[in-house]
């Protein structure tokens, strides 16, 4: 039996280091397709293995959180407003509460009590974790002495990282996220009006050109010591799109373990100067042909959700709402055993998982094929093929041909189709404009109106593979087609 009371009892941590938090582990090759043990080394798969924002397998079962302790920042984004906030909004940087170590210390046992998929704890603001780390530090030392087998994760600009490592490694934090949209401070300067260091303020090419030394020392710094680094861009069309292949190359050269392009979200009611001034965001089709060509250096994640810095839950949900302070109980009691079962259970499914994935290695064919089928997938989690397609908020992508099938991305839709009889038409305009260059929908239902208009653009949807897993299914897929295909096809 955990309570408020316990937490303040052993104090912030503020000057404590925390005890050693057990590595759980995860799995994923290119964490952009799905892997499995025998593709990592132990020692990585073990720190991914359940981590869903390092792993694509891991995030259809694991959960994460968020918690807004780090209101504080030394950077400006041109794509940023802390200021902005709103519950029904997911992007990074948004919070409904900004707490104390304690009350956020609270809320992480709250959501460890009812959500038994919680793997990971991470602090990404609303402002920047390291130049807030009191607070982060807190925190964390807190959360590890009620729950050591939480990972504990930091997102962070970069500016203040090098100050931190030492800490970051005594802290047992083997997972550590740097925002670095830039690698030439020429490009910086469009992307960033100032920095606050050494107890001034920097502006222009100065100031990206600071960052941009910090950030690729701390990046050296943590790989150095053994911590997994993501690293995160966003990608802002005319400003940075030709120049992220660079940053993967460097950031590759420098030992990151991923690298997540995420699109920027440009909207003049944000508040932000990009959204103010009329930047736009990429198309999903933008997004993907850069994160193409960023192929064959660093790996890339292409399951990013663009989480708000106070997220609770799987990846593609947001359950922060049901564990708002209001809402949290006096007594919070944490039972182990909870997550143990529910981490046994994952292990069977990943089990069959990879018999399925076996399966559908033996559909492509001894000879490449260069036909290519691009599939969208509806799908509620566990690897499978399980959700109505008038229910979907987002589709996964994947790409089949003679070598196989692998994952492309996510592509979020602003409304789905099924809103009780109002705005059906618009929303399914949105969903076929979003899946323009998809071949085949695979969903657990759908009706006949959406599956005609589908169809009349090119689209095949099927509910024929309805709960089954996924990879395999579109590998069957693929075969039907190619073995229904003319012979000079």
């Amino acid at each position: 039996m955990i309570t408020i009371d316990d937490l303040i009892r052993t104090g912030t941590g503020t000057g404590a280091v925390a005890a050693p938090v057990k590595s759980t582990g995860c799995a994923s090759s290119s964490c952009g397709a799905s892997g499995d043990a025998g593709e990592l080394a132990p020692q990585i798969w073990e720190k991914v293995k359940d981590h869903p924002c390092y792993s694509e397998e891991a995030h259809h079962y694991f959960a994460r959180m968020h918690v807004a302790v780090a209101p504080a920042c030394n950077i400006q984004c041109n794509y940023c407003n802390r200021k902005y906030d709103c519950a029904n909004e997911s992007r990074p940087g948004v919070v409904s509460e900004r707490l104390t170590p304690e009350q956020g210390a609270r809320k992480v046992l709250a959501v460890a009590q009812s959500v038994p998929q919680l793997s990971v704890l991470g602090i990404a603001g609303p402002g920047d974790a390291l130049y807030d780390w009191r607070h982060t530090k807190a925190t964390f030392n807190l959360v590890a002495r009620h729950l050591p087998d939480i990972k504990l994760c930091i997102s962070t600009n970069g500016l203040a990282l090098p100050d931190h490592v030492d800490e970051i490694v005594a802290m047992n934090i083997d997972h550590v996220t740097i925002t670095i949209n830039m690698v030439d401070p020429e490009i910086g300067a469009k992307i960033y009006p100032w920095v606050y260091f050494e107890h001034k303020r920097w502006t222009g090419w100065e100031a990206a050109e600071i960052l941009h030394q910090r950030q690729m020392l701390g990046l050296d710094m943590l790989t150095a010591r053994g911590v997994l680094v993501k690293v995160n861009s966003v990608l802002i069309p005319g400003v940075n799109d030709a120049h992220l292949a660079d940053v993967n190359r460097e950031v590759n050269a420098r030992g990151a373990f991923l690298h997540n392009v995420m699109p920027l979200i440009s909207d003049p009611a944000h508040g932000t100067y990009f959204g103010l001034s009329g930047q736009r965001g990429p198309t999903a089709q933008e997004l993907k042909k850069v994160q193409d060509a960023c192929e064959g250096g660093a790996k890339m994640m292409r399951h990013c959700r663009q989480c708000r810095a106070d997220a609770v839950g799987l990846l593609g949900e947001d359950r922060g709402q049901e564990f708002t302070l209001d809402k949290l109980p006096d007594v919070i009691e944490v039972d182990p055993s909870q997550r143990e079962a529910y981490r046994a259970e994952v292990e069977r499914k990943r089990e069959a998982q990879g018999v399925a994935k076996a399966a559908a290695a033996a559909f492509a064919p001894e000879t490449k094929d260069a036909r290519t089928l691009t599939v969208a997938v509806a799908t509620k989690g566990d690897g499978l093929i399980n959700q109505h397609f008038g229910h979907a908020t987002e589709f996964l992508i994947y790409q089949a041909d003679g070598g196989g099938v692998r994952f492309l991305g996510v592509r979020k839709i602003d409304e789905h189709y099924c809103t009780g009889g109002l705005g059906e038409d618009s929303a399914l305009a949105g969903i076929i404009e979003i899946l323009a260059d998809v071949d085949v929908l695979l969903c657990a239902k759908i009706g006949d109106c959406p599956k005609e208009e589908l169809a009349a653009v090119g689209i095949e949807p099927s509910d024929d593979f309805a709960y089954e897993f996924i990879e395999p299914s579109i590998a069957a897929f693929y075969a039907r087609r190619r073995e229904g295909a003319p012979a000079d096809a």
